[in-house]
């Protein structure tokens, strides 16, 4: 399959681009259910797929992957958290939020869970990070990710409890919470209120 993999440059691909990669023979889905058949092209869900182990020459992004399974969405909550180093476990639920429905995907290279947030609080504190020259996928800034966690945690009554939370529940790096930006945690604060509001004058009496 040298001209599926030559002409892909990235290893996430979807059914149009394979299909137009196909396109020299006479029924492109046939060749594809082959190529599922053989695993050398895997079927992350309907439409989507990365190449199997045979043909990946590297492997495949999954934060870009989550971002295409179900959308509108960007990653946050314990993954960002963990990819950004504030936390010292590995997560391995790719955890996103959507302004859509709640869903989750067991698929073959990973789970992908989505919760859902209120479309008004949704837009903020979205970034685009370039994971390389390839990849530039949609996720919380660090203060969005803590913020959306508070956001579907339990009740949070005073910063006795939010110190509580973030260390020993959450086991946060106590280094890098400081170096977040107050400014941006007000803000996120005025639109999501409740816990968000206890941990930004949590967050101030630490600076």
């Amino acid at each position: 399959m040298l001209t599926l993999r030559n002409t892909a440059l990235i290893e996430e691909f979807d059914y149009n681009f394979i299909k137009h990669a196909l396109n020299r023979y006479k029924n492109p889905r046939v060749k594809i259910n082959n190529l599922l058949k053989k695993g050398e092209i895997i079927r992350v869900k309907k439409g989507l797929y990365v190449f199997g182990p045979k043909l990946a020459r590297k492997p495949f992004s999954k934060e870009t992957l989550a971002n295409l399974i179900y959308g509108p969405s960007y990653i946050s909550l314990e993954y960002a958290l963990s990819f950004y180093g504030l936390i010292p476990e590995r997560v391995e639920t790719i955890t996103s939020v959507t302004n859509k429905r709640k869903k989750l995907f067991n698929t073959p290279v990973g789970i992908f869970s989505y919760k859902y947030i209120n479309p008004s609080i949704y837009p903020y504190g979205i970034t685009s990070y370039g994971v390389d020259k390839h990849h530039s996928i949609l996720i919380a800034t660090k203060e969005k990710a803590l913020s959306d966690i508070l956001y579907f945690s339990d009740k949070i009554s005073n910063e006795v409890q939010m110190e509580k939370y973030l260390f020993d529940d959450l086991r946060l790096n106590r280094k890098e919470l400081i170096n977040f930006n107050l400014r941006k945690v007000k803000k996120l604060a005025g639109l999501y209120m409740h816990n968000v509001s206890i941990f930004s004058n949590f967050l101030r009496s630490m600076k």
